[in-house]
């Protein structure tokens, strides 16, 4: 079964200049789903539609996929108090059952940008391979049933395209909930979460709640634990738009309703979001513990070390630490559940303040040297040789490593003179 959580890597394909500010630094756009009562693929839709995705260019998107027997229904209304947008489509025929194969070629067929269609494929794909393990079988014989069905495929491919038109560069989930009780499916009665719903969220964090009945379906979880890059609470952001999807059923505890947010967070040189991944060891050795560290290193993470800490019952340990692009936390998370003797990892989203910088080369004795500049606005604020040129030259020319570094940092001061 593909990893989950946070494998999207969104390369947007429209309104991209839209997030430019007038001062020539990109806006990263975030979308927030905050699923305080579940998720289902139309309430995913409604909520984009609800917080400005044009109804009018979703159905002609729609429209050029070879699928009939179908019409969408997009309402303005209140549910338990709160005005949300319904999404809703109605089948007006029967509709066969379906493999992966006829899915994918459905999807490529119409007219979406080729973001679109990877990421659509990407959610069934999930599907399959969650169904696939209910059923003891493989993911190319896997019938869809329900999952497969023309409301599923318009969900699935409208979401995807809705990311596109909307620019959204990041998106981050709230905790999913998944109620509680039973839920009748094609198969018979089953407990909730239902089984390929569970599936879809190992390695996803849940929240609890006494709300009864399926609160989150199998094609809203393959949607969000495709799409997102990371799971936590509300992150730094300047809050453009919100939008509320209303779902079928009506909540005994809680609106059934999925909120989106949309907003911006500055990605400049001075600042961006990043995810924090932590796993407190006690009982693995410090060969093993230096061998992920570099491993993790190696692998691309921005940073990852280990400090001492006192963990219970009175035994020392060490708190792996590793810091993680958002899109590549579950790389990292592999890694470190691989190496370790870990069975969890705690992770939270961080704004990262730092230095512009730019990259400069000097000459000294020694040879050519990279030198890094640390820009606070139009100051500089550091000045730092490169390590790795400073450690080759040091060799090659026999001389102390710190001789070079210092003749490396006054041939630049030299130089700005």
């Amino acid at each position: 079964m593909p990893p989950a959580p946070a494998c999207g890597t969104f390369d947007p394909v429209f309104h991209r200049d839209a997030n430019v500010g007038s001062d020539g630094v990109r806006a990263l756009r975030i979308a927030y789903f905050d699923c305080f009562s579940g998720a289902a693929g139309d309430m995913i839709l409604a909520a984009m539609l609800d917080a400005g995705l044009p109804a009018d260019e979703l159905r002609e998107t729609l429209g050029t996929l070879p699928v009939e027997g179908y019409e969408l229904s997009i309402e303005r209304i209140t549910k338990q108090g709160f005005a949300a947008t319904r999404f809703d489509v109605k089948v007006s025929a029967d509709q066969s059952h379906r493999h992966l194969s006829h899915i994918e070629r459905i999807i490529t067929a119409g007219s979406l940008p080729e973001p679109v269609q990877r990421r659509a494929i990407a959610v069934f794909t999930r599907l399959a391979a969650a169904e696939a393990e209910v059923h003891g079988t493989t993911i190319e014989k896997v019938h869809f049933h329900e999952v497969g069905a023309v409301d599923a495929i318009v969900d699935i491919v409208g979401a995807s395209w809705a990311v596109e038109r909307m620019g959204i560069d990041r998106i981050i989930c709230s905790p999913l909930p998944t109620g509680s009780g039973t839920v009748r499916c094609e198969h018979g009665v089953m407990p909730v979460p239902a089984p390929a719903t569970a599936l879809l969220l190992k390695n996803v964090p849940i929240a609890a709640t006494d709300e009864t009945g399926e609160l989150l379906t199998p094609t809203g979880a393959a949607i969000l634990t495709e799409f997102a890059h990371s799971f936590g609470p509300l992150p730094s952001m300047s809050i453009a738009d919100i939008g509320m999807g209303a779902g079928s059923r009506d909540g005994k505890t809680r609106p059934n309703v999925l909120r989106v947010l949309l907003g911006e967070l500055a990605e400049s040189a001075e600042s961006d979001l990043i995810v924090v991944l932590e796993a407190n060891i006690d009982d693995t050795t410090p060969e093993i513990l230096g061998h992920t560290v570099d491993r993790l290193l190696k692998a691309g993470a921005l940073d990852a070390y280990c400090v001492p800490i006192h963990m219970k019952k009175s035994r020392p340990g060490l708190l792996l630490t590793v810091l993680a692009e958002p899109h590549r936390v579950s790389e990292f998370e592999r890694i470190v559940f691989e190496e370790t003797t870990t069975f969890g990892i705690r992770r939270h989203d961080v704004t990262r303040s730092k230095l512009s910088r730019r990259i400069e080369r000097v000459d000294t004795p020694f040879g050519g040297v990279r030198v890094k500049i640390g820009m606070l606005g139009d100051r500089i604020v550091t000045v730092a040789p490169e390590y790795d040129d400073c450690r080759e030259a040091a060799t090659r020319s026999g001389v102390p490593l710190r001789e070079v570094m210092s003749a490396a940092t006054d041939a630049w001061t030299a130089s700005h003179a």
